[in-house]
């Protein structure tokens, strides 16, 4: 690794089923990216891939691989050689990789045949940023192993890049504690705006505070994935995936899942209006 830019993780599709031990799930937050891009190199969906914070990633190939970077469309070289994002490409033994920054969203997805072969804990390559489990974020000079290429890379006619646009519109279910509100429904779809206090953990927004209708503590109780949970600033937190397992604050609505990757795309300043359901 010569660069890994602003930010970057090794990320599969995480570690699920262990939020009895208080472990997220972690994984890919913009996971259909991550699959794509896997199906491009040749790799099984499941395979560990890089996800990078706003591009900027280099890297140099000790061994011939096939690659392919999804997510938001981005810049591509190979030895100052430009490609394009979103499909197949060489890169052989010697060669650096280098990533650009996309002009929209905010996560690209690097997959190279073969996976990235780190060790893995809990069964996932993940790094988990809230409990620290699994690799650390990458740092120049780095050497990632790369596992053994299991099929034939998926080129295509045509992969447009999904846009990331300003303004999201999310579906959501209300739920479980929306009766802890005055008029849940009203102020979810009021419309929010993207902090840059956002992580992996979850996306703080900034709006018109969601009034209380229930005074007093909630018991802590599990929370999932997408969960809009709302502290007493009444400004909610849409939790993605190394959120707590648990949480004290009650739960107006969750996001549903086929939504998620938009969210995991919204730069500082997005504006997000849920549309509950």
């Amino acid at each position: 690794m010569l660069d890994p830019g602003r930010y970057a993780l090794v990320e599969d599709l995480g570690r699920p089923g262990y939020a009895h031990l208080g472990v997220p799930p972690s994984g890919a937050l913009d996971a259909a990216s991550l699959r794509l891009a896997n199906r491009l190199a040749g790799n099984p969906e499941t395979a560990a891939g890089i996800e990078t914070l706003l591009g900027g990633l280099s890297a140099r190939f000790s061994a011939a691989a096939t690659v392919a970077v999804t997510g938001p469309a981005v810049a591509v070289s190979v030895d100052g050689r430009a490609f394009g994002s979103h499909l197949p490409v060489p890169v052989c033994a010697g060669q650096t990789l280098t990533l650009g920054t996309p002009s929209a969203g905010l996560r690209c997805y690097l997959a190279v045949s073969g996976g990235i072969a780190v060790e893995p804990v809990l069964g996932s390559r993940s790094r988990d940023v809230l409990s620290g489990i699994g690799p650390e974020p990458l740092k120049a000079g780095d050497v990632l192993p790369l596992g053994v290429p299991a099929g034939v890379p998926a080129g295509a006619d045509v992969v447009v890049p999904v846009p990331a646009p300003a303004d999201l519109v999310v579906p959501v279910t209300l739920g479980p504690r929306d009766d802890w509100f005055d008029d849940p429904a009203g102020g979810l779809s009021a419309g929010w705006t993207v902090t840059p206090e956002s992580n992996r953990v979850g996306l703080r927004l900034d709006g018109t505070p969601l009034r209380r209708a229930v005074d007093g503590e909630l018991p802590s109780e599990g929370v999932l994935t997408g969960a809009i949970q709302v502290p007493p600033s009444g400004l909610p937190v849409v939790f993605l995936a190394d959120h707590p397992t648990t949480g004290g604050y009650p739960v107006a609505a969750v996001v549903r899942t086929a939504a998620l990757g938009a969210l995991a795309q919204a730069r500082p300043g997005t504006r997000i209006r849920f549309r509950p359901s």
